[in-house]
């Protein structure tokens, strides 16, 4: 297999109905326009997740299969998929299957017609599919830490993103980190765009996180972002000839 030119990383968690649709769908997305590798991380599922990706190996020869020994969290099976990428960009999607794949070539189409320093497109749900109580602690959410990191992005707890390799293991890592990308690159002197994208029910399995969860989580990860912006320092470096 050719090396590949994207690799797309997705974590899951006790998703067994889901991961089977999802990766015939990257598949269907991908197939024939660039060589491509998908990278599936089991964060440590109690239920038939790990071996639904095993029998899918046998009919994806792009498939690699990861898995926590421990249950870490989204941000830490990011980050693994992430390090274990062989490829130079990296599109992110949610296992729940409420990301598109489909919409993975439009971020493409978007980086490649783009600013070289753009080094994050960030999906953007325009009409999301979740509750109602969802949608509003989401549009509550995205308000306060716009005010407060001011990262002119409308939808940061989007799944599906792409971004550089090189510029995300370059961002201080902790976890909840993957639900400030946009802010985080913003620090590290690059720019990232925010691109329409779909958004769908979920079709099978439950969501991992409530509102009360996200919200006293989310409080602290936001502070703590706020801070590390206020003492950023990016110095210009220049090599002697």
């Amino acid at each position: 297999m050719s090396t590949p030119q994207l690799s797309v990383v997705v974590p899951v968690f006790n998703e067994q109905d889901n991961v089977a649709p999802l990766v015939r769908e990257i598949v269907a997305a991908l197939r024939g326009r660039l060589p491509f590798e998908i990278v599936f991380v089991d964060d440590a599922s109690r239920d038939g997740t790990l071996a639904a990706l095993r029998a899918l190996k046998a009919e994806v020869p792009e498939l690699r299969v990861l898995r926590h020994l421990h249950q870490s969290g989204q941000s830490t099976a990011i980050r693994t998929g992430v390090k274990a990428a062989r490829a130079p960009w990296i599109a992110t999607l949610d296992g729940d299957g409420q990301n598109d794949p489909a919409d993975i070539p439009k971020l493409l189409v978007a980086r490649d017609a783009a600013d070289g320093q753009i080094k994050l497109f960030a999906g953007w749900r325009v009409q999301r599919k979740d509750s109602g109580s969802k949608r509003w602690a989401s549009r509550i959410a995205n308000a306060i830490r716009a005010r407060m990191l001011r990262d002119a992005t409308p939808d940061t707890g989007c799944g599906i993103k792409l971004f550089e390799r090189e510029a995300f293991l370059d961002l201080p890592y902790f976890d909840h980190m993957h639900r400030y990308l946009p802010a985080l690159m913003q620090r590290a002197g690059w720019k990232t765009l925010s691109v329409p994208v779909h958004h769908r029910p979920r079709a099978a399995g439950v969501s991992k996180y409530d509102n009360l969860q996200r919200a006293l989580v989310g409080i602290r990860d936001l502070l703590g972002v706020a801070w590390l912006i206020a003492r950023s320092r990016r110095t210009p470096v220049e090599e002697l000839a």
